[in-house]
């Protein structure tokens, strides 16, 4: 098992190569089947993991995220960054524990489900809190800035690079805005500002044009959980009305 200081040199190594694939596994099942495949690294899924609990996403403490990361980082030998939601209520001890658990990388978002959208300013001192537990990690830790607009009813382009780009300057290594849905959009942000960015996958486009636009890194949030749990629904219904050919799939490799 490489050390955590080799897996975030991994981690940091790959924002600055070739652009990569970054799934979201719900558990360490999943996340042994994604390594097996052939994936470089992983990051966790709030909403996936809040429905392993049986709860809405947002719905998981800091503890809760903490264990998920032990059995994360326990169960592959891939670097794991963590969606940590808005980064709880102290961002810089949010990151130490989180390091503490085995992640190298971890998102901090300007979304509080309490107030809504953070002011600017405050989002990015939250960010430079988060920015300087990552510096003192002791070894790499990727950073990822979040800027929510797109998914919070404010897709407003404009605020959305602005704040990306104070996210960049308060210390952030990467830099997300989910819900980018065009190849525009993205190149848009991807042009605007210095660091990589990560974009959340859609189905109306590909690998290739995402990649082609900019982007560095491509996540798919709880999209995997839910094809998961889609098909599992679909062969109980089959169940129900009398039929068990939904159940001849055999365990995935890992």
């Amino acid at each position: 098992m490489p050390t955590q200081a080799e897996k975030g040199a991994a981690f940091a190594a790959l924002h600055t190569g070739q652009p990569f694939l970054i799934p979201n596994p719900w558990d360490a099942g999943s996340a042994r089947v994604l390594e097996a495949l052939g994936f470089e690294a992983l990051a966790t899924t709030s909403s996936g993991f809040a429905f392993t609990l049986g709860r809405a996403d947002g719905g998981a403490t800091l503890a809760d995220v903490e264990a998920h990361v032990r059995a994360l980082s326990a169960a592959t030998r891939l670097p794991v960054s963590v969606d940590l939601e808005n980064c709880y209520d102290d961002p810089a001890e949010t990151i130490r524990r989180i390091a503490d658990a085995g992640a190298v990388g971890g998102s901090i978002e300007d979304w509080n489900p309490a107030g809504g959208l953070y002011e600017p300013a405050e989002a990015a001192e939250r960010v430079a809190a988060a920015a300087g537990a990552a510096r003192s990690a002791g070894f790499p830790f990727v950073l990822t800035g979040r800027a929510e607009n797109h998914i919070r009813g404010n897709p407003d382009l404009d605020d959305t690079i602005a704040r990306l780009r104070a996210y960049a300057r308060a210390g952030a290594g990467c830099l997300y805005a989910p819900g980018l849905r065009t190849v525009e959009e993205i190149r848009t942000v991807c042009e605007a500002v210095d660091r990589p960015v990560n974009v959340l996958a859609t189905p109306s486009l590909s690998v290739a044009e995402i990649f082609t636009a900019g982007a560095q890194r491509i996540s798919v949030g709880g999209r995997l959980t839910w094809v998961a749990a889609s098909a599992m629904a679909a062969a109980a219904r089959e169940m129900l009305d009398g039929s068990l050919s939904g159940l001849a799939a055999s365990p995935p490799a890992f």
